[in-house]
């Protein structure tokens, strides 16, 4: 079966809606299947990771957020015929490639990568990455030589991202370094960008309240509804390296993560950290936010840092709270700066907000 067919069942049974972007996507998804039914899996290692087959070209999906992305993905992966296949966010991979090479590091091994990609290729020959970014510099200098390994050994790659291949670790330390890894993803991924009008996401999302207080048992069931309606079905605590520092959101799937106020305010972070989070994740529900006050000044001063991060990077923010913005923080130092993040509160409840 083609995506195609699996896409116009679903339009037919209503679960879903044509999108002129997402037919458009459909063939590409398409041609992968077929290309990869004709051309037999890869058994053995020839030499480094040669193979006599001709190679199978992934592909890479980019575009806005909650244009349908992941929703083509994992329809495709839901039908793939592929036995040795993977679906996974693309960060929660690379710690696994982390913890991977740290142990094989131990047998004294020059090379860590080798093994580590041999081992991948010969678990899995479709592998699709969710949420394909780089903003750290250790996954930077390691993604090159990885795929090229995993190229070489037969692994069909398919890929979304939010960012245009030139765009990955934009600005980022060194990245004349890594300019070789995106001229790669070119050469063996064909590059498509999704193009819709439509935000499927925020849709969902469209006149819902998002802001909810007092943060009791009734807040509590609608932040848990709106995250069963926005998470996908594979959800993990994903683990971001900022600065050689492990910044923690304790769930996340499809983009979505959700924690609660002192996880991410309660602890040692900073504007880089909140920087991080704000270019990884497209919405965040942040749970039980406190009355702040000079009590309580460090973890205030974070959560206004973190705000402010949210907002210039046009995270959708859904959370439960104490009490109204503003009558979050009525005394102590910081409550005349604070009136700025209680109206950016309030703004970023609007519907429209993100699209300003």
């Amino acid at each position: 079966m083609l995506l195609q067919d699996t896409y116009n069942d679903r339009v037919k049974n209503g679960a879903l809606t044509a999108d002129s972007a997402q037919l458009a996507a459909i063939p590409l998804f398409d041609t992968v299947l077929t290309d990869m039914s004709q051309t037999k899996s890869k058994k053995k290692f020839l030499g480094l990771f040669g193979s006599d087959d001709v190679p199978v070209k992934g592909l890479y999906v980019w575009g806005g957020v909650g244009r349908g992305k992941s929703m083509l993905m994992d329809l495709f992966f839901e039908i793939a015929p592929e036995t040795r296949k993977r679906r996974v966010h693309f960060h929660a991979f690379m710690q696994e490639v982390h913890s991977a090479m740290h142990e094989v590091r131990k047998t004294g091994v020059d090379d860590a990568i080798a093994p580590v990609a041999e081992e991948i290729a010969r678990d899995v020959r479709l592998l699709c990455f969710d949420e394909m970014q780089i903003t750290d510099i250790t996954d930077a200098m390691i993604v090159g030589r990885l795929f090229q390994k995993l190229f070489a050994a037969g692994v069909v790659i398919v890929a979304t991202s939010n960012r245009v291949p030139d765009d990955l670790y934009k600005n980022g330390l060194n990245r004349d370094l890594f300019v070789p890894f995106i001229d790669l993803i070119k050469t063996r991924l064909t590059v498509h960008e999704l193009v819709s009008e439509t935000d499927y996401r925020q849709d969902r999302l469209a006149g819902e309240q998002v802001y909810f207080h007092p943060a009791d048992s009734a807040a509590r069931g609608a932040i848990e509804a709106i995250w069963q309606g926005l998470a996908g079905s594979e959800i993990a605590p994903l683990n971001l390296k900022v600065k050689g520092r492990d910044v923690v959101l304790p769930q996340f799937s499809n983009g979505v993560a959700r924690a609660d106020f002192f996880a991410l305010c309660g602890t040692a972070l900073g504007a880089a950290d909140y920087l991080a989070i704000a270019e990884t994740v497209r919405v965040l529900i942040l749970e039980d936010i406190p009355l702040l006050s000079r009590d309580n000044f460090n973890e205030a001063k974070r959560f206004v840092t973190l705000i402010d991060a949210l907002y210039e990077a046009k995270v959708t923010l859904i959370a439960t709270a104490a009490d109204a913005p503003e009558r979050l923080y009525l005394e102590g130092e910081g409550v005349f700066e604070f009136e700025r993040t209680a109206s950016r509160l309030r703004e970023m409840q609007a519907a429209d907000w993100d699209k300003a």
